[in-house]
């Protein structure tokens, strides 16, 4: 696991200085703290830095190909290298390192960019082709890596983070409003955008070409897609088979580490069956750690001991305490741009405890997309399903009803937003909701948006995914909950840590498996998830197959009411923050004292305006 960063002048006569890369590099150490290494082609730098997993003495980079024409630089890991290599040794390739990044280098020599086909594994990476002066980069199917650009007409810059982008020089930081009102809507910002306007990130599933001797124009297309295809012909034991199969394979190949290894353990389906498959499939005694709340609402430690009596793994706990909330500056300095998700918190706290321990840990990410098992799909299934539900829904008196009952009475604060054409399901789970929006953001602020809705933005999306409604809802969070929100967490707080995260459940086999099993073998009247709780049974106890979900909430209700009550009042009602540029005091006031009153839950809005109002004083 590593960081990279880069730069190309479009004029072939101004050359990349070494001192301005590694400035740009200097910012991703924690990514990187093992090594660094530089190529300058003249106009064209490439920096990198590394975190030490597989081949400990010989994987420095940028390295290049036998002939030296191409350079790469690499970020993640590619599990099925070993098989890779050996296809390439027959076809004459030798090699100079035990690296994944070498292999990825000669693919690509060899097939250019059909070399992802190849690739199963999470990445990051550029190749520079010294002969036809052309960059070529790459983001892994789900997103779980990330990698951010920007582009003017003098130059093209990257990095795995913002902040090494923002470390060049002449970077242009605009405030982009679009993302400023997904960070609202949802607490994280929406696919490619960034918080500032000329910052983009790669998509997922996508590569890029640059040419510098053709209009320096990024050609991104897209080389995978979610798509789903039930396969009615297979019964529920075939499913229940294949899935068992398929997932230990790729709890196997997330295993090969030159270093230790561990797993977080939450007690929930997922993280737990990543742990009994790495028990089986391990010798050794397995490492688990695991983060819990005093308050027991919101603790699952009880079902993770379960888990780890069971398996007997070397097992450690940690209790987090409202006073992780001096966390927050850390946590926005190294997410580089408002992210709204408190569960951020618990992350790095379980992210810094395992690095004590191992320098890998799996984790159990990507479940409840892949097997439909958020709460939420159940209850949309129930309206979409419904037409008489439906119609209600959508009804204006309706609307006006659901702005005023309390979180306690309608729904937990589930937000359902049906489209114009009353067909599908458009944005669900806005933290702020559009009429909210409409109150918080300044009237200058409002005109300046002119109308736009990050609502619209999911509309579009799910209106061009195929399939059945359950699938749509499922591909839907693929493409942005779990890329934006679930994927960029984990990769931050664990790189703070310089730990390395790796998802055995989004292993594209497995996760194009998933795509073919029928909606009603994942989500059913027994129980959501169904078919992988089944194909999981001879592993986990029922306690944890039964047991409610929960998520991985922080007690933000609780805390902000009690013992954070004066921290959130004293840094909203400052009077010289920056915060009041966009936002109106007023409105912000009434949401604190509306939550002392218990007329809503209003915790995650206290907590992303807490975000943003850092953020605004570290970047402005």
């Amino acid at each position: 696991m590593c960081g990279i960063t880069g730069k190309i002048y479009f004029d072939k006569n101004v050359n990349v200085e070494i001192q301005e890369l590694r400035r740009m590099n200097d910012t991703l150490i924690l990514r990187g703290p093992d090594d660094e290494g530089y190529y300058i082609d003249n106009n064209v730098g490439l920096g990198f830095r590394r975190l030490s997993i597989i081949d400990l003495k010989s994987g420095h980079q940028p390295l290049c190909d036998n002939s030296e024409r191409y350079w790469i630089t690499f970020n993640g890991e590619v599990y099925n290298f070993l098989e890779l290599r050996k296809k390439l040794e027959k076809k004459g390739y030798f090699f100079r390192t035990n690296t994944d990044t070498e292999v990825i280098v000669n693919l690509y020599a060899e097939y250019k960019e059909k070399c992802i086909d190849f690739l199963r594994g999470m990445f990051a990476f550029v190749i520079w082709d010294k002969k036809e002066r052309e960059l070529f980069g790459v983001r892994d199917r789900f997103g779980i890596k990330p990698f951010y650009y920007y582009s003017d007409n003098e130059k093209f810059v990257w990095g795995s983070e913002i902040k090494s982008i923002n470390a060049s020089r002449n970077i242009k930081k605009e405030i982009n409003l679009n993302a400023l009102d997904s960070y609202f809507a949802y607490g994280y910002i929406f696919e490619e955008m960034s918080i500032f306007k000329q910052i983009n990130k790669l998509k997922p599933g996508h590569y890029f070409t640059l040419r510098t001797d053709n209009n320096n124009k990024i050609k991104i297309r897209k080389y995978w897609e979610v798509s789903f295809s039930p396969d009615y012909s297979k019964s529920e034991e075939y499913w229940k088979e294949a899935i068992k199969e398929v997932f230990l394979e790729s709890v196997k190949m997330r295993m090969i580490s030159d270093v230790p290894l561990g797993a977080f353990l939450s007690g929930g389906i997922d993280s737990s069956s990543v742990v009994a498959l790495m028990s089986s499939a391990s010798k050794q005694t397995v490492k688990t750690f695991s983060i819990g709340f005093k308050e027991e609402k919101y603790n699952e430690l009880k079902y993770a001991r379960l888990i780890a009596e069971r398996y007997q793994t070397e097992h450690h706990e940690m209790i987090v305490e409202p006073e992780s909330i001096d966390l927050l500056p850390k946590l926005v300095r190294a997410f580089d741009e408002p992210f709204a998700d408190s569960s951020a918190i618990p992350t790095y706290y379980v992210s810094k405890f395992s690095r004590e321990f191992v320098t890998v840990a799996l984790s159990g990410d990507g479940g409840d997309e892949l097997f439909a098992g958020y709460n939420s799909y159940s209850k949309m299934l129930s309206i979409n399903s419904n037409w008489l539900n439906k119609k209600f829904m959508n009804q204006c008196f309706f609307k006006k009803i659901n702005k005023i009952l309390p979180d306690n009475i309608y729904g937990k604060g589930y937000s359902y937003y049906l489209s114009k054409d009353k067909d599908s399901i458009g944005a669900y789970f806005c933290n702020w909701k559009d009429y909210e929006r409409s109150k918080l953001f300044k009237k200058n602020i409002k005109q300046l948006l002119n109308n736009f809705a990050s609502e619209e933005l999911k509309i579009m999306i799910i209106k061009e995914i195929d399939g059945d409604f359950i699938s749509k809802m499922q591909a839907l969070d693929m493409k942005t909950y779990m890329a934006e929100n679930i994927l960029t967490k984990v990769d931050r707080t664990s790189m703070m840590n310089s730990l390395e995260s790796r998802v055995p459940l989004l292993d594209h086999k497995l996760a194009e498996l998933s795509f073919k099993i029928p909606w009603e073998y994942k989500l059913n009247k027994k129980s959501k998830k169904y078919i992988l709780k089944e194909a999981m049974k001879e592993f986990l106890p029922d306690t944890v197959l039964s047991h409610k979900k929960q998520g991985f909430a922080v007690p933000l209700s609780v805390w902000f009411k009690g013992s954070l009550k004066s921290y959130a009042f004293d840094n909203l009602q400052s009077a010289n923050n920056s915060l009041y540029d966009y936002v109106d005091k007023s409105y912000v006031n009434d949401v604190l004292i509306n939550h002392q009153k218990g007329i809503r839950d209003y915790s995650q809005k206290i907590w992303s305006l807490l975000v943003l109002n850092e953020w605004l004083n570290q970047n402005l």
